[in-house]
């Protein structure tokens, strides 16, 4: 059949651009639109929120793990093909929410593990899995919220996990569907000893509008700040270390946004240098602000819709993401994979 690669070749392409052009036309962003180098297989649900993990001996096998929200839902392993890992893939959890990485957490005095950590609503619960040998480290999961007054409040989903340049202790930030106007987020630190690994609970803290949900949570490790998304009002950021007290730092952003304030990724370059972008999801844009002073940059068009989580790396990775990855949820059971450079983002 002569010819027959080039042609099948040109329709996939064509396939491709088809389906951009269509997802373009469901956002309201007047920007170009910036297409995805990979788009992952679909989840059979309803993705919402990407982890990346770093293999630090050959980052091109590095995996994006994402959470399909739903009942029968999962966190799904990716390879950076956006091809599924059945083997690292995590079935049967009850709606997951939110997902993060931590590296190099002490199991004891010989063992270091890197750390993924989701949230399980329906279960009231948090879990936390070794990668990449995907082992769970929970005996099925730990508690949350136990002292919540209203079914609601006990209903986890955003998690950040903090690792604390001061001590490396490694603490699990959670948010939830609602909750008071005040100490609205729990910090727990992630305790192992001879019985096992458990959670402390360390704090109460984080203001709330009470206008819509918190979901989005970020931790900027190296800097010791905690992000997250008052959904109709602002990005609210907070000491991450516990004894650097409860009070609000900044409380910014809001005007940038269309309506929902969403999902939140730090891009972290040398001396402290970097940007947060966060998901304006109904305008289907990412709005960057600086990382230093979290002044507004400027929005992209990632051709997304209805973007609820996203995630960046900025080291590189292969000759695709040759400058760092940055992974957006999309509306359509899948993740977007870009290679970081092309939002245009200098190391600043």
């Amino acid at each position: 059949m002569e010819g027959f690669p080039t042609v099948f070749f040109m329709k996939s392409y064509f396939t491709i651009f088809v389906v951009v052009m269509i997802l373009v036309s469901c956002n309201q962003s007047n920007l170009p639109a910036i297409p995805p180098d990979v788009i992952t297989e679909k989840t059979p649900n309803d993705t919402d929120d990407p982890a990346i993990w770093i293999n630090r001996e050959n980052p091109a096998e590095s995996i994006v793990f994402g959470t399909d929200k739903e009942t029968n839902g999962g966190v799904y392993a990716f390879d950076l093909q956006g091809k599924m890992i059945p083997a690292m893939s995590i079935k049967n959890i009850q709606r997951p929410n939110n997902v993060d990485i931590e590296y190099g957490f002490a199991l004891n005095d010989s063992i270091k593990v890197d750390l993924l950590a989701f949230t399980e609503r329906e279960k009231q619960q948090i879990r936390l899995f070794s990668v990449p040998a995907m082992e769970p480290l929970d005996e099925g999961g730990f508690p949350v919220f136990e002292d919540a007054t209203g079914f609601e409040e006990n209903l986890p989903m955003g998690i950040a996990l903090y690792k604390s340049p001061k001590d490396g202790s490694v603490y699990a930030i959670v948010g939830r569907k609602t909750g008071p106007l005040e100490g609205y987020l729990y910090q727990y630190l992630l305790k192992s000893d001879s019985l096992g690994l458990g959670l402390e609970l360390v704090r109460r803290f984080g203001k709330y509008s009470g206008q819509k949900e918190i979901e989005a949570i970020a931790v900027d490790d190296e800097k010791g700040y905690v992000y997250y998304s008052d959904e109709g009002v602002c990005i609210r950021k907070y000491h991450a270390e516990p004894s650097m007290g409860d009070e609000e730092l900044s409380c910014f952003g809001g005007e940038y946004f269309l309506e929902d304030i969403e999902g939140i990724a730090i891009a972290t370059y040398r001396d402290g240098k970097g940007y947060i972008i966060v998901s304006n999801q109904q305008k289907g844009e990412f709005n960057i602000f600086s990382r230093d002073s979290n002044t507004f940059v400027k929005p992209v068009n990632l051709s997304t819709t209805e973007t609820d989580g996203c995630e960046v790396v900025t080291l590189p990775l292969n000759d695709t993401f040759s400058d760092g990855l940055f992974v957006a949820m999309n509306d359509t059971k899948e993740f977007y994979f870009y290679n970081l450079g092309k939002l245009g983002l200098a190391e600043k």
